[in-house]
């Protein structure tokens, strides 16, 4: 799971970055969106900045609500139904089933509500995946940071590391310190830091740099060290558009 302490501190470009890096290395990788906000029907979301950027891969996304709300929010100020927390992780499950390692994006914060008893975190304890948290490094980011992996660990799963989601050419003294202080205060290790800017290269220039943006002893670990299951031993995903070992 990706997560984020907060809206817009690059956890797409974050998802797309970390793709990259495992499709370099041979990971059969896909990416999942379980709530989409803020996008019309036919209109790109998530998902589709993921594939400009990285390249084509399986993606799957459960629901979509117009209005630029939490989904729940947006569910309840449209009146359309919101997320059903069964159906949405048969969806999920079905995807993840499939493939090496499926990179779940999530929306906003980790107490960002799909329905108002189902949020973020709940999609992550029932797939039991490891939680990674992508930070703005501007002040405010200790409080954000530590909040957000007592909020993991409260639900039983292990942070998998922070990244610092656009990290300026000149940093000011908060972004700085922040930097160094994060893995102190937090106990988890910056596993990434991204330059800012970095969504808006193209896609041969985000492909070729990407890699170098994260801590290869780190990407080392993440790297699954079995093949491919052949496709008779794969469940077959649920018949709506679909998402394994879901990581982070």
């Amino acid at each position: 799971m990706i997560t984020g302490t907060s809206t817009d501190v690059g956890k797409t470009v974050v998802t797309a970055a970390l793709a990259v890096t495992l499709v370099d290395r041979g990971v059969d990788v896909a990416v999942c969106k379980p709530a989409q906000t803020g996008v019309g029907p036919d209109g790109p979301g998530d998902l589709a900045t993921v594939t400009a950027l990285a390249g084509a891969l399986p993606t799957h996304e459960c629901v979509r609500f117009a209005d630029p709300l939490a989904p729940e929010t947006a569910a309840r100020h449209a009146g359309t139904p919101q997320a059903d927390r069964g159906t949405m992780g048969d969806q999920i499950a079905g995807f993840v089933a499939a493939h090496q390692m499926t990179l779940v994006e999530g929306s906003g914060g980790l107490l960002v509500r799909l329905a108002p008893e189902h949020t973020i975190l709940d999609v992550a304890a029932a797939l039991a995946a490891d939680v990674l948290v992508v930070v703005d490094p501007a002040l405010g980011a200790l409080n954000h940071a530590e909040l957000t992996v007592r909020a993991i660990r409260s639900a039983g799963l292990r942070p998998a590391g922070l990244v610092l989601g656009s990290w300026p050419g000149t940093p000011d003294l908060a972004m700085r310190c922040n930097r160094e202080d994060l893995p102190r205060l937090t106990g988890v290790p910056v596993v990434g830091v991204l330059p800012a800017g970095a969504g808006g290269r193209s896609r041969a220039e985000f492909t070729e740099t990407a890699p170098g943006w994260f801590d290869p002893g780190w990407i080392e670990s993440l790297t699954p060290t079995t093949p491919m299951p052949s496709p008779q031993s794969v469940p077959a995903p649920p018949s709506v558009p679909a998402h394994q070992g879901v990581h982070p």
